[in-house]
């Protein structure tokens, strides 16, 4: 069916209706010319209504960015050039400008209307440019490579050797796990709240453990919640592993979770507007009181380089009581972190043979390899990290260790493995079981540098342990438990010649005897003598009976019981490792 349209008159739209090859009306309506824009007649009241508006967007912007009014932060330029940029847009509208003769007329009004911002972002531009040379790697090499004070120690002769039973097993991925059950099992928090995924490694009351806070589960949990605050936080026994969560009797209010003014970040920023802060640490003191650390940044070099850490201030996550210390408390083990302690010694590794070495020869450059851990040393926590060179790929020539309170750093000489070959080599021994090595911890074991890892299955849980020589990374032990495998590798040590049988650290003190019976024998042929490896009846060591020195022991038996003499240090050293025994005579009765 057709449709005539019969009247119907395209040219009474006036061209605003055009189809194709249809001829409008030739003079279409001429368009209105656009009012100018007035402005306003009181040089002062546009000022006033210019810094107004201006105070306002930066009020606002500094409630929600909070940029530190630091020269030295770069945030801060960002945030004058903004103050600027806002201030000369308002001047625009309040003068009424037009835009007439396009940039060139832009700019000659700003240097009218606009002087006092205009003159500031100039100078702004000439602090940045000054400040970047000033703080140019390229000039300041030397600088850069003294950032770091690294002394050349003796690892075997500085580090002593740990129990077994203070070995951490754990590594940040288990610990989570290990949280996230925990907190499942308590269904008045479960379903509130959620466990922030920032652990801390730290010592408390002479064990290594890690913390970490709650936080809310949404906005509208923490609204109903924020009045008592977060009621608890997490400790995990990194050699236990064990979970616990410890209930305040009032809560934290003041986190990295909170929103508005009880906001950790933004109550910095108001207490200390010119101070540059590092990520907040969650840590407790020995009384268990919750406090969050904040490092505080200064940048050493220049404007803007060579960022280091000056004192810290403390806040108390229930109260927020605040306070700064250039020196802080002992018990705060994490000042410097990871990520700037790895960076100054990568300055020292590129640049204490100058700038242009590092380009051209790199002779002695160095740097850290990827990964870092931690080891408790005297109720301080070290950070560990592999220096290989930068030519390498799987091998490292030392490592440090660094104090993460006072920032003292030690490198150790010590050809081997890099971690992640000792990785490799400690999963092909259970490579049937398809386990996954965590990062490796750095321990002495015999007078031997070795790698420690947990062997993790596919729910992420430890199921064994491994070590693994630094020097010699064929030689890997590993054992259901910490003390089943340092017991194995010791023997392995042993019996591949790199210590002699029994062979101990710092074994001292008067011959001792004890009673037993005997469960288990091992033998072994050690530089051309036999040795009778005994264990006994609740020990987790092995006496190490030398037949040149007691011949009677080829006559041992499992289940004799018999009366030993030892050497031993310590009172529970029987628990450990391979203990060199010297004579034995039977019980009565045997």
């Amino acid at each position: 069916m057709a449709f005539i349209f019969r009247g119907f008159d395209p040219s009474a739209f006036g061209g605003g209706f055009n189809p194709a090859g249809f001829q409008g009306d030739a003079n279409p309506r001429p368009k209105r010319p656009r009012k100018p824009r007035r402005a306003i007649k009181s040089g002062f009241t546009r000022t006033l209504i210019n810094l107004a508006v201006t105070l306002v967007v930066g009020l606002v912007y500094f409630y929600f960015e909070l940029p530190a009014l630091n020269f030295h932060a770069e945030e801060f330029y960002v945030f004058a050039f903004l103050l600027c940029i806002v201030y000369c847009a308002c001047a625009v509208f309040t003068s009424g400008f037009q835009g007439d003769g396009g940039a060139k007329g832009y700019f000659k009004f700003v240097r009218k209307q606009c002087a006092v911002p205009f003159l500031a972002a100039v100078l702004l531009t000439a602090t940045i440019a000054l400040g970047a040379i000033a703080s140019w790697v390229v000039l300041r090499a030397g600088a850069y490579s003294k950032l770091l004070p690294l002394e050349v120690g003796d690892f075997t002769a500085e580090v002593e050797e740990i129990s077994y039973d203070q070995i951490p097993m754990l590594d940040d991925g288990s610990a989570a796990r290990l949280g996230s059950r925990k907190l499942g099992e308590l269904a008045d928090m479960v379903s509130q709240f959620e466990i922030l995924p920032d652990y801390t490694q730290i010592n408390y009351r002479g064990r290594p453990v890690r913390v970490t806070s709650l936080r809310y589960g949404d906005l509208i949990k923490w609204f109903t919640n924020r009045g008592n605050g977060l009621p608890a936080y997490i400790i995990i026994d990194m050699v236990s592993q064990e979970a616990e969560i410890v209930r305040l009797s009032e809560g934290m209010k003041y986190t990295t979770a909170e929103h508005f003014g009880r906001n950790l970040y933004r109550h910095l920023r108001f207490h200390y507007p010119t101070m540059m802060f590092d990520e907040p640490v969650f840590e407790i003191n020995e009384e268990g009181t919750p406090y969050w650390i904040c490092p505080r940044i200064v940048r050493t070099i220049g404007l803007f380089g060579g960022t280091d850490v000056k004192g810290a201030v403390l806040v108390n996550a229930v109260s927020g009581e605040h306070a700064y210390y250039e020196q802080v408390p002992g018990w705060v083990d994490h000042l410097y972190s990871d990520g700037i302690i790895i960076q100054q010694y990568d300055f020292y590794g590129m640049y204490h043979n100058g700038f242009l070495n590092s380009i051209f020869g790199q002779k002695d450059v160095t740097v850290t390899t990827d990964g870092s851990n931690y080891l408790a040393i005297d109720d301080d926590v070290y950070m560990y990290t592999g220096i290989t060179s930068v030519t390498s790929d799987e091998s490292n020539i030392g490592f440090i260790l660094s104090n993460q309170r006072t920032k003292e750093t030690r490198f150790y000489a010590i050809a081997g493995a890099e971690e992640y070959s000792a990785k490799a080599s400690a999963e092909s021994q259970v490579q049937q079981m398809r386990y996954e090595a965590t990062f490796p911890l750095l321990l002495n074991i015999a007078n031997q540098p070795t790698y420690f890892m947990a062997l993790k299955g596919g729910d992420g849980l430890v199921k064994m342990f491994a070590m693994v020589n630094v020097q010699q990374y064929d030689i890997v032990s590993t054992g259901s438990t910490v003390a089943d495998c340092e017991n194995n590798y010791r023997q392995t040590l042993a019996h591949r010649g790199l210590v002699g049988a029994g062979q101990q650290t710092a074994v001292s003190g008067e011959a001792q005897q004890q009673s037993g019976k005997i469960i288990e024998i091992r033998s072994a042929v050690i530089d051309g003598n036999t040795h009778y490896y005994v264990r006994m009846e609740g020990s987790l060591g092995y006496l190490d009976f030398n037949a040149a020195d007691v011949p009677t022991a080829v006559l041992l038996n499992v289940n004799d019981k018999i009366r030993y003499t030892y050497v031993l240090d310590s009172a529970e050293f029987p628990e450990q490792g391979i203990i060199p025994a010297t004579a034995f005579e039977y019980e009565e009765g045997e």
